[in-house]
């Protein structure tokens, strides 16, 4: 039987970066460098390569600082070899959403037993760049629209690679959870959705009651 971590690396580096979508914006493609093939399979192989289920978490799409570099959500350069162990050559720059999340690990026993529970990804596996910053997929209709067979097609692969079905969630609680909420009622993959804050909105946004998201999202992930 496969392992986990097989299915995640299969999967990710079978994406191509020749998707049809509108022309004002660039597609991020992290897995066109080799650096970043190299610690993305080192990061699944160390902490997936099982066969047991976990609860999916879904951010909305790779940016160009955490993933778009590494190739892991939520995990920038620094977090990338500081807490996970993964030595890498690239340049070692935080991102805010990475920060809040690896705070969020450390209450939670740490990555170890985080990752043997879950499985953080995207509703959309690549992500968009207009005019040199991160764009959201559902912030352009047409755009939206572009990607949703990309979107199903990746939800439905990902959830073969060992989801538990009663419950995901949604790291955004607008835009982000609604569109999967509706994607859900329409394909039944789980459920329930459960929408929580994304971390760069607590981060930009909440700073002040960071201890508060924390406890937050502690007492929506249990490990």
């Amino acid at each position: 039987m496969n392992t986990f971590a097989e299915g995640v690396i299969r999967f990710h580096l079978s994406l191509t970066p020749d998707w049809a979508i509108p022309r004002q914006y660039e597609l991020l493609f992290p897995f066109g460098a080799n650096d970043t093939r190299e610690a993305f399979t080192a990061f699944y192989h160390k902490y997936y390569s099982d066969t047991q289920e976990r609860h999916f978490i879904f951010g909305i799409n790779p940016g160009r600082f955490g993933a778009g570099i590494t190739g892991v959500p939520f995990t920038d350069p620094i977090r990338l070899e500081s807490v996970a162990g993964i030595s890498n050559p690239f340049e070692k720059k935080s991102e805010l959403s990475s920060i809040f999340i690896y705070q969020v690990i450390e209450a939670l026993q740490g990555l170890t037993a985080f990752t043997q529970a879950y499985y953080i990804t995207s509703l959309c596996p690549l992500g968009f760049v207009k005019a040199g910053k991160n764009f959201n997929y559902y912030d352009d209709k047409h755009l939206a629209d572009a990607v949703k067979p990309h979107i199903i097609d990746n939800i439905n692969r990902q959830i073969e690679f060992g989801a538990r079905r009663d419950k995901a969630f949604s790291l955004g609680m607008g835009k982000n959870a609604q569109y999967f909420t509706k994607l859900n009622e329409e394909h039944g993959w789980f459920k329930r959705v459960i929408p929580l804050p994304h971390p760069r909105w607590v981060m930009q946004y909440r700073r002040k009651q960071l201890d508060q998201f924390i406890a937050v999202f502690k007492n929506e992930w249990p490990t």
